[in-house]
């Protein structure tokens, strides 16, 4: 390949990322102009620029419209990115690990152990969702990082360092074992009990805060940072163990830090926002179809356009049957299952 061709690849590799950040950029602005509240951008823009010092000086906001902004909007809009940034990177994470095309953030079990925590805290401790301190999140992220060690534990006795396939297999019985706990909790409970757990399952950026966002922010840049840094690796995957051990690299290696990572990440995003499921299976796809099959282009483009697909599916979610919401993952769930369908024919084609 020569110098004319290498630098036609950088430049499409810089103005599908361009696209992307506008692309961003533009639902964010649309989201918080549009909705209940009713703000202009001047309004939005005037009550963010406030709090900038180089231009506080220079714009005048009511105290309603930065309420509205700087403890309703902005804070569900940044949750929204990171928690759909990161269910979209995983998924595409676990899609070159385990070379599945059908393989979601949840695959190791994060998903059940994080609901079997958050079950916990909603059954037996549910005054403690007025303390200062909503131990919710923290129940839920211990409960997946749990679930995913003993799958790994598991997976390991079974040989998965030969087989990922065992690790797989690893999960799926953690999973089971973890929603069977679950669901005996709440058939111990009462049903105002359930309905919470039910709330919570199906997923919602509702009760967003800043502190939800200051909690995850850590996890979600420190996961989203080791899969782009990875994704070259991945597509050293793609040829085969024997193949990629030749040119130096350790398959194992890779996988088990871009499945720690990727896990993490994920654990993180579902403790504040419940399950919200086919993000991760929806927009790296939507990115394979468009640019191609490699990780470098992959990766980063999934983590910017997942937060994007997740702010336009919660606003969807606040405004179709305004002033009722419908729950987050239903509207993922709405949209994901067709496609989900469509990846399942094509398949062989998208691995």
């Amino acid at each position: 390949m020569g110098r004319g061709d290498n630098l036609a690849i950088t430049k499409l590799r810089s103005r599908d990322i361009v696209y992307a950040i506008v692309f961003l950029l533009a639902v964010i602005v649309f989201a918080s102009v549009t909705g209940p509240a009713q703000l202009s951008i001047s309004q939005v823009f005037a009550a963010i620029a406030v709090h900038l010092p180089i231009l506080s000086r220079h714009f005048h906001v009511s105290s309603l419209d930065e309420a509205l902004v700087w403890q309703l909007i902005m804070p569900r809009i940044c949750l929204g990115l990171l928690v759909g940034a990161m269910l979209a990177g995983a998924g595409a994470a676990y899609q070159g690990v385990f070379l599945n095309p059908l393989a979601d953030p949840y695959l190791l079990g994060v998903a059940s152990g994080a609901g079997l925590g958050a079950t916990i805290v909603l059954i037996f401790m549910p005054e403690a969702l007025s303390w200062s301190f909503n131990p919710l999140p923290l129940a839920a992220f211990v409960g997946g990082v749990i679930s995913v060690t003993l799958t790994f534990i598991l997976g390991k006795a079974a040989g998965s360092g030969r087989n990922s396939s065992s690790l797989l297999l690893a999960g799926i019985a953690i999973a089971a074992f973890f929603t069977a706990a679950q669901t005996f909790l709440q058939q111990r409970s009462s049903q105002g009990q359930i309905q919470d757990v039910y709330s919570w399952i199906l997923g919602s950026l509702a009760t967003a805060g800043w502190s939800n966002v200051v909690l995850i922010l850590p996890y979600v840049a420190i996961a989203a940072i080791i899969l782009v840094s990875m994704r070259r690796l991945l597509d050293a995957l793609a040829v085969g163990d024997f193949e990629s051990q030749s040119f130096g690299l350790k398959a194992s290696t890779v996988r088990g830090i871009v499945i720690v990572a990727a896990t993490l990440g994920t654990a993180a995003a579902v403790s504040v926002s419940g399950l919200i499921g086919f993000v991760g299976i929806i927009v790296p796809h939507m990115i394979r179809l468009i640019t191609g099959s490699s990780y470098k282009r992959i990766m980063p483009l999934s983590i910017l356009y997942g937060g994007a697909f997740l702010v336009l599916a919660d606003y969807l979610a606040r405004t179709i049957l305004y002033p009722e919401e419908i729950p987050l993952g239903v509207v993922t769930a709405f949209l994901g299952a067709p496609f989900f369908l469509i990846v399942l024919r094509t398949s062989k084609r998208l691995i």
